[in-house]
């Protein structure tokens, strides 16, 4: 590699001693032993040719291609394969591989994602034209110099279109059409791009992954994965971060990972994980884009991003901003059945939430050799909401005196929220191919605040009521991992890994009752939530592979310590809860039927820990039919699961994955609802905590298709039948939650002429037995109080909701630019509701938000590949994590 930088540097020096010497070849000719030159030896070749898709014959730009030799290791004292050039291929497909020795043969490596890898002897075949000497022979004695010009022809060589085609290997992802698809489909996980979908453009995650095969965001933000709350992770790491808080600009793709192995995160029970990833570049030159748009309400929403690298730096930075004015509303009918007299409330309410949330990131990859690279990324984000709410209730009793009560309550509340994390990453690649240790750190740090203000003013006369709830809190969130992969002889691969994770959360929430005789609020003793509270997680895993023709398996097992401690400042009292040692195996078996057909069938087991919302012994009083607390005394609840999956590669335009699965957990988190006086109320009241029911069963079958035709039109299909129980015995006798569910999801796209896309999204969600709480993604990031994450209960349903999202987008200056218009909730019928009977009430519940919501985007993009950074520096660092 040395003198190839040589020659980088004082190319004009050689070209002109080269020149010379080629004048002079015929006059040292009459000299013999004189002047001979090796020309074995000089390096003056070159190898180009086109990369191109071999279904399409387009050229396929910025694949990687490398070129290898023997050369030996003074080190080892041996021959070893080493990497003598490399590049990305430019955007038509064309490479060039520059000043290379004439002499032996060298393997040349093509490799792009969703293709099968490329690897091929090539060689300049000069051995028959050189003589003794590695002089080039005369082979016509009329012309001196014809050897030489031959040979100097050779030397040039041309290896024609080289074609790629689809990978279909086993237990690897399998990308559906040449140019990255929206969906990729593989036995282990979706992989979903977000940036290629119009609809979410200018929204926030929920936008997004909304629109994603397996998953379901109620307006809530509230993010289910087959009727279960996965975990949720940005680039491969659990966040804070909930899914309001995320610019859909920003995502590039969304993983869906529905049975995890050893080698993930235990936590999140059995929903499996979503992981996000965030937008970043890595090629070489300039790239990036900017974006604007306006919705409706005049709200707009910007975005920019820019990725510069060169040499062995790659710097990347982003930021967006987008406001939000969403309207909503929402009916209640209650019939209580308890207190005397009975009565029967009926409640509508109108919302109005205005706000803002901006997201900025950057960070630089420093490429310190070729095999080591060190990776710094920070982020921030801002945010507020102010939500104002009308509700007019109507009780209707049974009393001849009075029938009739009415009241209208209004809710002003304001939430603030900031979040700043950072990243430390390095990454080393043994020479070994395959072979690899990571490590990072994470930070994240969050603090909040929120106001809400309740005034209730009544019909009859009767005094008005104003209470206000207020508090702060804050949460610091290290993760430390570690991973190493090693392939072995013979398909064995060896994984293993270590993660802590450290949680400190502090919270700071009071009620407050107005007096009217100090005009002023007044706290309410009794009624003050102050706590913190500690959770740690320590966990290592290994897992252990081995890959045949036809089939290959997977065996992992995690071992996780976790330790959790609270603390209830107001009275001073602790609880705790401990697992120190805790076994969570899994096993993977893939047999390979044909080319065209592959079988998987895992097993695992996993937990999902109680979040603080869960845990929180605070009540909430921000429905005033329903007052939410949480149960510190709740202990996690265990997850087996059993999937098998079969996929189906008719080709590279039709792909079938259809999944079995199985679940079965203990100690389920089940939200349970009970009357109880309330003080601070001075009424009997119904209060909806959490308790830890038996156990849940849950089985069903998943099966997404995806198509396309004629190269224009992509559908993807995506059903589920799901069908669960819920024991919840032991908390009241006889209580049993079953029922039958089934989710269809469509996804349609159509190119058009003269530019134009269509995009149509539909989705329809039958009855559905309340989610099971796992790794949270509702807008306040949890569950129960404050509008958190959901939970499974034994005591009701939500009802049917269905809805239809259209897009246009129109492609502008040779797709560089592209402007888009959608519509949200086309048919207005996007109504989320639920159905709870208990002993104490039955109450039927409906909301709707945002139907027919309109935005306007556009997004240019722009940047420059520049290929002479590898002709000068012509080594493999400007490989190394190159990924399109």
């Amino acid at each position: 590699m040395k003198h190839m930088n040589f020659l980088g540097r004082h190319s004009s020096t050689v070209l002109l001693f080269l020149l010379f010497w080629c004048l002079a070849q015929p006059v040292f000719a009459q000299f013999p032993g004189g002047g001979q030159f090796n020309a074995a030896q000089a390096n003056v070749g070159r190898f180009y040719g086109k990369v191109v898709d071999e279904a399409t014959g387009k050229g396929i730009g910025y694949a990687s291609v490398q070129l290898t030799a023997m050369r030996f290791d003074s080190a080892a004292r041996s021959m070893k394969p080493t990497v003598v050039a490399g590049q990305l291929t430019q955007e038509n497909g064309e490479f060039s591989l520059e000043n290379l020795q004439v002499l032996g043969e060298y393997t040349l490596k093509i490799n792009y994602l969703g293709y099968a890898i490329i690897e091929q002897k090539v060689s300049f075949n000069l051995k028959g034209m050189m003589g003794g000497g590695n002089r080039p022979q005369n082979n016509n004695s009329g012309n001196p110099g014809s050897g030489f010009s031959a040979m100097a022809g050779m030397v040039d060589k041309d290896l024609g279109n080289i074609r790629l085609a689809a990978s279909s290997q086993l237990l690897k992802e399998v990308t559906i059409q040449g140019e990255a698809a929206q969906v990729t489909l593989a036995l282990d996980k979706k992989v979903y791009r977000v940036d290629k979908d119009a609809i979410a453009a200018g929204g926030s995650a929920e936008d997004a992954l909304k629109n994603v095969p397996s998953l379901n965001v109620d307006l809530d933000g509230n993010l289910t994965l087959r009727n279960a709350a996965p975990q949720l992770f940005v680039d491969g790491r659990p966040t804070p971060l909930t899914l309001d808080q995320i610019p859909a600009d920003a995502i590039e793709s969304v993983e869906v990972i529905t049975n995890p192995s050893a080698k993930y995160d235990a936590s999140g029970g059995g929903a499996g994980i979503v992981n996000i990833v965030l937008k970043k570049d890595r090629r070489v030159g300039y790239n990036g884009s900017v974006r604007a748009g306006v919705d409706m309400r005049g709200r707009v929403n910007l975005g920019g991003d820019i990725n510069v690298r060169e040499g062995k730096i790659n710097s990347f930075l982003s930021g967006n901003f987008n406001q939000r004015r969403s309207i909503g509303e929402g009916q209640t009918d209650r019939n209580n059945l308890f207190g005397s007299p009975l009565t029967n409330v009926f409640q509508t309410a109108h919302s109005v939430n205005n706000g803002f949330f901006a997201m900025g990131r950057g960070g630089i990859d420093w490429f310190i050799t070729n095999r080591n690279t060190l990776t710094l990324a920070a982020s921030y984000n801002r945010g507020q909401f102010n939500l104002d709410d009308d509700q007019n209730i109507l009780t209707d009793t049974l009393l001849s005196t009075v029938r009739r009560g009415t009241s209208l309550r209004n809710t002003d509340n304001t939430r603030n929220f900031n979040n700043l994390g950072s990243q430390l990453l390095f990454k080393h690649l043994f020479p070994k191919e395959g072979k690899e240790l990571t490590a990072d750190v994470n930070f994240n740090r969050v603090r909040s605040d929120n106001e809400g203000i309740f005034n209730t003013t009544y019909g009859n006369g009767a005094p008005d009521t104003r209470q206000k709830q207020a508090g702060d809190g804050g949460n610091e969130f290290v993760t430390v991992q570690t991973d190493f992969v090693s392939p072995l002889k013979n398909g064995l691969k060896v994984e293993t890994g270590m993660r802590a994770a450290i949680r400190n959360f502090r919270n700071n929430n009071a009620s407050y009752q107005y007096d009217y005789q100090v005009q002023d609020y007044v706290r309410t003793p009794g009624f003050a939530d102050r706590y913190e509270y500690t959770d740690q997680v320590y966990a290592a895993y290994g897992t252990f592979s081995q890959s045949f023709r036809q089939w290959g398996y997977q065996v992992g097992l995690r071992a996780e310590s976790s330790f959790y401690e609270g603390l209830l400042l107001e009275t001073d009292s602790t609880f705790g809860i401990e697992y120190p040692f805790q076994l969570f195996p899994s096993a993977f078996l893939t047999y390979k039927l044909n080319n065209e057909d592959n079988l998987q069938l895992n097993v695992s087991r996993r937990i999902n820990r109680p979040n603080f919302f869960q845990l929180i012994p605070f009540p909430d009083f921000s429905d005033s039919l329903l007052l939410s607390r949480g149960n510190p005394a709740l202990l996690p609840e265990f997850t087996n699961s059993v999937e098998l999956s079969y996929q189906n590669i008719f080709n590279k335009n039709h792909n079938l994955l259809v999944s079995v699965y199985y679940k079965r957990a203990t100690d389920l988190i089940t939200r349970y609802q009970f009357s109880e006086y309330n003080d601070f109320l001075g009424r009997e009241t119904i209060v909806s905590t959490f308790q830890n029911s038996n156990s849940s069963t849950a089985y069903g079958v998943e099966m997404t298709l995806k198509n396309t035709f004629w190269k224009k039109i992509d559908l993807t299909s995506n059903i589920n039948l799901y069908n669960s129980i819920v024991d919840a015995s032991n908390i009241e006798s006889q209580l049993e939650n079953k029922q039958f569910t089934y989710f269809i999801k469509e996804n349609l796209s159509v190119k058009l002429p003269k530019s134009f896309t269509v995009q149509v999204n539909g989705s329809y969600q039958s009855r559905t037995a309340f989610a099971i709480d796992g790794g949270g993604g509702g807008r306040f990031g949890g569950g129960g109080g404050w509008g958190g994450a959901p939970s499974s209960t034994a005591q009701g349903y939500s009802i049917p909701v269905w809805f239809v999202d259209v897009s246009v987008r129109k492609d502008l200056w040779k797709r560089t630019a592209s402007i888009t218009l959608s519509m949200q909730d086309i048919l207005h019928s996007r109504k989320s509701g639920s159905y709870t009977e208990s002993a104490y009430f039955i109450q039927n519940s409906w909301r709707r938000r945002d139907p027919q919501f309109i935005r306007l985007n556009f997004s240019y993009r722009f940047g420059k590949f520049d290929v002479s950074l590898f002709r000068r520096k012509n080594n493999r660092v400007e490989m190394e994590g190159m990924e399109f």
